[in-house]
């Protein structure tokens, strides 16, 4: 399964596997293991040892609920995630948090091309600020990603107490993950075995 840089995102809002929801982004340390774990999508844009702060959390949070509201729009009519569904931004007011975080980092692309080697375009940046990097790429992996074609695979799992979304990669799938639909299966099961034992 490919990962995808909002997709993790969006991720840190999960089933805390008791029942409730949890935020993987609720302190800054949090925060700081989150990014590590994303070194390889940051794909060098953020160094691996940047140390989250508070004002840094409450960015990437805010970021994160217009990636959650703009992923609620995309997964329409289906239903949007039970984790946030009752406090999504109006699209307007997404749509702007995200592009102007995007727009927090001037990217200027060019050209490499090594002796040896076909050209190929880098994208490169002066911004000396790690935090407005991490911010503006993540901004920039979400526009990429709402604007591409997985954008019309993505879905809200309808497992119960599931609050992810995910990108459908086959046409049968309709949970994010194996264990959903075994939870799903299981609640469908105990729901006839009781509608029939009270009738």
């Amino acid at each position: 399964m490919e990962r995808h840089l909002a997709l993790e995102l969006a991720s840190t809002v999960r089933h805390d596997g008791q029942g409730g929801v949890t935020d993987d982004l609720i302190t800054p340390a949090g925060l700081t293991h989150w990014i590590r774990g994303q070194a390889d999508l940051l794909d060098g844009t953020v160094p691996g040892t940047i140390t989250a702060d508070e004002n840094l959390r409450v960015e990437v949070v805010a970021l994160r609920q217009a990636v959650r509201t703009l992923f609620a729009r995309a997964v329409r009519p289906g239903p949007p995630s039970p984790a946030d569904a009752h406090r999504l931004l109006p699209g307007e007011q997404a749509l702007a948090r995200l592009n102007d975080a995007a727009a927090r980092e001037p990217v200027t692309p060019r050209l490499d091309w090594p002796d040896d080697a076909p050209p190929a375009t880098v994208v490169g940046s002066d911004e000396p600020d790690p935090g407005v990097r991490l911010v503006a790429a993540l901004a920039r992996a979400a526009i990429a990603f709402l604007a591409g074609p997985e954008r019309e695979k993505l879905r809200a799992c309808t497992a119960p107490r599931c609050v992810r979304y995910f990108v459908k990669e086959h046409g049968r799938q309709e949970w994010c993950r194996p264990s959903c639909g075994n939870r799903a299966r299981a609640a469908r099961h105990y729901r006839r075995v009781r509608d029939a034992a009270a009738h």
